[in-house]
């Protein structure tokens, strides 16, 4: 009877073991379906964290912040530019340019994005990582930029309008007709070792040769950079003037240069082998030929251009506003750069008339 007991109980134990090992088996399988059933629905109901429109604003703008509003020099490491420069850009391009904020960005972004690429001339996905941008807007914005930029152009560059025969200006009324003066400057510029020799200028740095035109009011006409350093004044000029949108100089015109120029139609240099530069003439000395007196009046004219200031504020110039009324005819302007007998001998009869005008009053 004993070892009856003993043999029931043992099936009893192997019963509810087995009863026990089923149902957690079922457990595990109703489990399981339960999470594959929540994971279906979830790949259909799933939205993505909307995250907070002005944290995420502002932590796009702290690029933007570092590069402009940290200091002067930063602004102008990255930049090419100051703050205040930057400042009035941005203004000249909202209010005349016709750039607008977007919701994500503001003008301030877009201009400097837009500075930062021409500056430093980086990639887009260059400036994707740095401000935190996609490369569509990158480039969307880049091109905004652009056309307001390019919308400036009546704005920063003024129509020529030759002196008049009843200037009182002492500077210019010698100079009938004149347009205003040009020079090339050297800009600095960082090049490949290989392409160093031809940016080497006569100094000895490393640059490139731009070409500026202004008026008699330091009111820049037209700006050509990108050339060599090593390239003469001469070449450059002679690339402006045969450009379909370059330097436009009318028959009849002239702009005032330097000795480093050819003398010839269209461009009306000083005497070489004489006085010609200012702080030549002040230490008291007085011209006592007719080319160092032309000289004398050429330099003081044409100092206009190594100034290289603006006497307007763009922001001050009212859209639409018609400055000049007078503008010069851009027909068959002068395309070519050769020396002329005719020329030069007009140079000369231009000098003694001025000297001899210039005893009689003395």
């Amino acid at each position: 009877m004993a070892r009856l007991s003993f043999n029931r109980n043992t099936e009893r134990r192997k019963r509810i073991i087995a009863v026990l090992t089923m149902w957690l088996d079922m457990c595990v399988v109703v489990s399981w379906f339960l999470n594959f059933l929540s994971t279906s629905s979830s790949l259909h109901t799933y939205r993505p964290r909307i995250r907070s429109y002005s944290l995420d604003f502002y932590e796009k703008r702290d690029y933007v912040r570092r590069l402009v509003y940290d200091s002067d020099e930063s602004c102008i490491s990255q930049l090419r530019m100051n703050r205040a420069a930057f400042f009035k850009l941005c203004e000249l391009l909202e209010n005349i340019g016709g750039l607008k904020s977007t919701r994500n960005m503001l003008i301030d972004e877009q201009v400097a994005m837009f500075l930062y690429i021409i500056s430093h001339h980086l990639k887009n996905r260059v400036i994707r990582h740095n401000f935190q941008r996609s490369g569509e807007t990158i480039s969307r914005h880049f091109h905004n930029v652009l056309n307001a930029v390019m919308h400036l152009q009546d704005h920063l560059f003024r129509k020529p309008e030759p002196i008049l025969a009843n200037c009182t200006d002492n500077r210019w009324k010698w100079f009938k007709n004149c347009l205003g003066a040009l020079d090339g400057t050297y800009i600095r510029v960082k090049v490949p070792l290989a392409d160093k020799p031809r940016y080497r200028t006569r100094k000895g740095e490393i640059a490139t040769n731009m070409l500026g035109v202004c008026t008699p009011d330091l009111q820049f006409v037209y700006v050509l950079p990108g050339w060599e350093g090593s390239v003469a004044d001469s070449r450059v000029l002679r690339d402006a003037i045969t450009r379909r949108h370059g330097l436009k100089v009318p028959n009849g015109c002239y702009y005032l240069v330097d000795a480093g120029y050819t003398n010839c139609e269209g461009f009306f240099a000083p005497f070489r082998g004489q006085r010609y530069h200012l702080n030549e003439w002040r230490q008291g000395y007085q011209p006592t030929t007719p080319e160092e007196f032309f000289n004398m009046k050429h330099a003081a004219a044409r100092n206009v251009i190594e100034r290289r200031e603006m006497s307007f504020d763009p922001i001050d110039v009212n859209v639409g506003e018609n400055h000049h009324n007078d503008v010069v005819v851009e027909e068959d302007p002068i395309i070519t750069i050769d020396p002329s007998d005719t020329w030069s001998n007009w140079r000369s009869e231009l000098a003694n008339q001025m000297f001899s005008e210039w005893l009689s009053e003395n």
